[in-house]
């Protein structure tokens, strides 16, 4: 990420670190070690800088950054889960050893389980903490679990999961990511908007966004996976292959899927820019997206 996220990064994970210390102080010293390792593994925090920045540019002033955690606890919970040896059973994420190498399978689906719950809290407590109306604060866990269940991530990850081994359309492709990747990065936006009081045209707008990040993040994390390497990406590469999945480079060419990476990153901008909401710090989170090398 750019230089000038760092002092928002750095306050991001601030708050983590007083979830951890907070929010896991009550629970089996298992579960809340597996939570800590998982939540406080080294990672880019695209969908908490995503909330914040959608909060700001729908005109919200106030501190948001706990409200911002509260994907990032769903998306860590999702990674934990999606590394399992029943999953994607992957032995390295962000540079080091899985939760569930670390901390074994049975703990690291306990811990992951705990988290929704956690996620919650997080939500109902800086909404109360930034003295949001209550009907914004029920549009918040409605849109963050909406996103991290069947209809959103979940589902998508069974879809994925099933499609291994299939020779899968690109339009197939794109409704399994719009849902396992894409629906928790547009609940981020979404968020940031609804906290910040947003109108229906400028919510609109930011899941337009969203959608479009989401999207353009997976075709460059399947780019990533036969171009980079496991030191640079973090993250063992050529997975994608090794369990028969149909990947935008497969179906479009490295450079084909670049392109539509671009292309939805153009119209994402653009719904911004309608709606007088294309922040430079949006803009550049869009433009990551497609530049990224891990």
């Amino acid at each position: 990420m750019p230089f000038r996220f760092d002092v928002d990064r750095e306050g991001i994970e601030r708050r983590l670190d007083e979830i951890c210390a907070g929010y896991l102080s009550d629970l089996p010293a298992g579960i809340a070690d597996a939570i800590r390792y998982g939540l406080k593994s080294p990672g880019k925090r695209l969908r908490p800088l995503l909330l914040l920045f959608a909060y700001r540019a729908a005109g919200g002033t106030d501190d948001a950054s706990l409200l911002a955690c509260a994907p990032e606890v769903i998306h860590c919970y999702s990674l934990m889960h999606d590394d399992l040896p029943c999953m994607d059973d992957d032995d390295m994420r962000r540079g080091r050893p899985t939760v569930h190498k670390v901390h074994g399978s049975r703990t690291a689906i306990l811990g992951g389980v705990a988290m929704i719950p956690l996620a919650v809290r997080v939500v109902r407590d800086s909404a109360q903490s930034m003295r949001l109306p209550r009907q914004a604060r029920t549009q918040l866990l409605e849109t963050l679990l909406d996103a991290g269940g069947a209809r959103g991530m979940i589902g998508g990850q069974l879809r994925d999961l099933a499609g291994e081994g299939l020779s899968l359309s690109l339009e197939e492709r794109e409704g399994i990511h719009s849902a396992k990747t894409g629906a928790l990065i547009v609940a981020s936006v979404r968020m940031g908007g609804l906290a910040a009081g947003g109108g229906q045209a400028q919510i609109a707008a930011l899941e337009r966004y969203g959608r479009a990040v989401g999207l353009a993040f997976q075709i460059m994390d399947d780019v990533l996976d036969v171009t980079s390497t496991t030191s640079a990406l973090g993250k063992t590469t050529g997975r994608d292959a090794a369990l028969g999945k149909s990947t935008y480079p497969a179906l479009l060419g490295v450079d084909g899927a670049r392109q539509r990476a671009e292309v939805l990153i153009a119209a994402g901008l653009e719904s911004l820019g309608q709606q007088k909401m294309l922040t430079q710090e949006l803009s550049q989170v869009a433009n990551f997206m497609v530049t990224r090398t891990s």
